[in-house]
């Protein structure tokens, strides 16, 4: 079975895969300071529920947008699953896809993920919607090459601004307004209305200026936690899938067993 870790800024995603499928998954936040031993103790605990040995796991692959969680992750699986960790982008598990954009090293591992499984999973070319602590769209075309994106602050992100800079204005949930109307009458929905149709009038905004600018038909593909929010209200979305980043994870390590078979 493959243990894959998927390090975002907000949390890591931990996926067990069995093939292509995933088994199971767990979510913890993300702490560059969790020591190896600590991720130890509570994924074997998990793992256990699930009836899952550790000597079952005889692949694990990290991918990180945060550099200083891989050595802890990479003492988690050395000490504890008695193997060395495939890093996504490194070594056998390098992208494999052709990155053209001006500094082709700065791509971060979640982007660069979502455009080998996107690409593996959806025809033509794609833009490809991920909401994580930042908002990127990102071009991908036919070929599977990544042409580049755009970055957003994310919709938390601009909530916790909103409320964090003003006196008086109150931390509200985020989700879709109670109306159509976008013409509120108190506070709490007047901040809703801001937060969530301009953040939908963004969307469909960006997606149409780089549909032109690519210059052929793009499906728009949507992952991450608040895609299946916004996809009951816009239109924008041609797929929704929550696991894009962690298939990405699963092609590459399923890439590098291959190339290890071959050598």
């Amino acid at each position: 079975m493959l243990l894959a870790a998927d390090v975002g800024n907000t949390n890591v995603v931990f996926a067990l895969f069995e093939g292509r499928e995933i088994k199971a998954r767990w979510r913890i936040a993300t702490d560059p300071r969790r020591t190896g031993d600590e991720y130890a103790v509570w994924l074997l605990q998990l793992l256990e529920i699930e009836g899952v040995r550790r000597e079952d796991v005889t692949q694990l692959i990290v991918g990180s947008v945060v550099p200083r969680a891989i050595h802890n992750l990479t003492v988690l699986a050395e000490k504890y699953f008695g193997m060395t960790p495939l890093i996504a982008g490194e070594g056998a598990a390098d992208w494999g896809i052709s990155v053209d954009v001006d500094q082709p090293r700065s791509l971060g591992a979640d982007r660069a993920l979502n455009t080998i499984a996107a690409h593996e999973k959806y025809e033509g070319d794609l833009i490809v919607v991920d909401f994580g602590t930042a908002t990127t769209f990102d071009a991908v075309d036919f070929t599977g090459a990544y042409k580049g994106g755009i970055i957003c602050p994310g919709l938390n992100l601009s909530l916790d601004a909103l409320v964090g800079n003003t006196a008086k204005l109150p931390r509200i949930a985020i989700e879709a307004p109670r109306t159509d109307s976008v013409i509120g009458t108190n506070t709490e929905d007047q901040m809703l209305i801001g937060v969530f149709w301009g953040y939908v009038a963004m969307m469909e905004g960006l997606i149409a200026r780089m549909r032109a600018e690519i210059g052929r038909p793009a499906r728009v593909v949507a992952t991450g936690g608040l895609a299946i929010l916004f996809d009951a209200h816009t239109d924008i979305f041609d797929a929704v899938d929550a696991d894009l980043t962690l298939d990405g994870l699963a092609i590459l390590a399923e890439r590098a067993a291959a190339k290890a078979t071959t050598i």
